[in-house]
């Protein structure tokens, strides 16, 4: 199979979908590797690396786009890319299509087999999606603290106090994969940590794993409500796979708030797990609705793209093997882990949870696979 990389074009995306050694790794399996020029840039890693183990480089993204059987990304195509793709081509990379009516029609229009990373089913868990989650959830906590400085919009306040002086107050929404992350993080700086959950066995769980600042809460509506006037900053951190997020505070929850607090929406890939939420960028990471400073960063690893990058391709690089090997239709059939991460068909939703979300059209993977030839 001949297997491209397309350089990531979103705002300060600074990962790229393959390391060299998995691409020695996917060369080593019999397959072609393209790689577009300077994609691997931003993660310090140039083409000349690349061409050590016997990949190629291609000139631009056309060229990866129009001569790949497999096309390999970090984060959803944008528009501009969507020309490129085309019937019957493999796309593996996170889509995140339930926070996307748009995205996810053009997908559809393509007539390409959309594999997401972030609904891949293993073990109960979500192997493609968890190292991100653990960067974003650590990543969450730094840029809070960042945002409660008084000179970045913020109320002023240290996360973890110092002597005679209260830490910050921290409430973490979800007790995940990133939950936990930015529970530690939070925890470990000296901020007073509450996380909310509605799963009892996992919060059991939490009690035991973190530390004494840290305490779980069960989650409701007035629970959330009542930690509010006293946080200083609200981690979103709510998934439901392959689903849109549920919305946890309200615009009305936010006149509870002090003015400086801060919220981080981790879940913005998925529609935010927050009313006022819209997807920002490194460059503009941060708007101010009612005092309250929200940061909703889509693509937060990509700011730390020496750690992302590898630990992404350490996840990735089995499952991109396999649907090599087996290719599309095959590994619907044959992989139950590879049909959870399908979800467009050759034109057909395939993923349950997105179609859900939309209203629209659901068919089942193996009964869209079936008629791939």
């Amino acid at each position: 199979m001949k297997i491209g990389v397309a350089r990531e074009i979103k705002n300060n995306e600074n990962r790229v979908a393959l390391t060299p050694a998995g691409a020695d790794r996917l060369r080593s399996a019999g397959h072609e590797v393209l790689i577009e020029k300077n994609a691997g840039v931003g993660s310090s890693l140039p083409d000349e690396a690349y061409l050590k183990v016997g990949a190629k480089i291609a000139p631009d993204a056309a060229s990866v786009w129009a001569t790949s059987d497999m096309v390999m990304k970090v984060k959803e195509p944008l528009a501009s890319e969507w020309p490129h793709m085309r019937k019957g081509q493999t796309v593996f990379t996170y889509f995140h299509l339930a926070a996307d009516r748009k995205l996810t029609d053009a997908m559809l229009a393509t007539g390409s087999h959309c594999f997401a990373y972030e609904t891949l089913e293993h073990g109960g868990g979500l192997p493609l999606l968890t190292p991100m989650s653990e960067v974003a959830g650590r990543m969450a906590i730094q840029a809070g603290a960042k945002y409660l400085e008084a000179p970045a919009g913020g109320s002023g306040i240290l996360l973890g106090g110092v002597p005679g002086v209260r830490p910050a107050k921290v409430l973490i929404l979800g007790g995940g994969v990133v939950g936990t992350q930015a529970a530690r993080m939070a925890a470990g700086l000296g901020a007073d940590v509450t996380i909310m959950d509605v799963n009892l066995d996992r919060m059991r769980y939490l009690d035991e794993i973190l530390p004494a600042n840290c305490r779980t809460v069960y989650s409701t509506p007035h629970a959330i409500r009542e930690a509010l006037p006293e946080t200083d900053l609200v981690v979103g951190a709510v998934l439901v796979p392959g689903a849109v997020a549920p919305r946890l505070i309200t615009r009305a929850d936010l006149k509870l708030m002090r003015k400086g607090s801060v919220l981080v929406d981790v879940a913005i890939d998925q529609g935010g797990c927050m009313e006022t939420v819209h997807p920002t960028t490194h460059a503009e990471p941060v708007f101010v609705i009612d005092g309250v400073v929200h940061y909703c960063v889509a693509n937060m690893p990509g700011a730390v793209p020496r750690t992302s990058t590898w630990a992404l391709t350490n996840a990735t690089l089995p499952w991109t093997v396999k649907l090599a090997q087996l290719g599309p239709a095959n590994a619907v059939k044959q992989s139950p882990e590879l049909a959870s991460a399908a979800n467009c068909l050759d034109g057909k939703l395939v993923c349950k949870a997105v179609a859900e979300s939309f209203g629209m059209p659901f068919t089942p993977a193996i009964e869209a696979a079936a008629s791939i030839a």
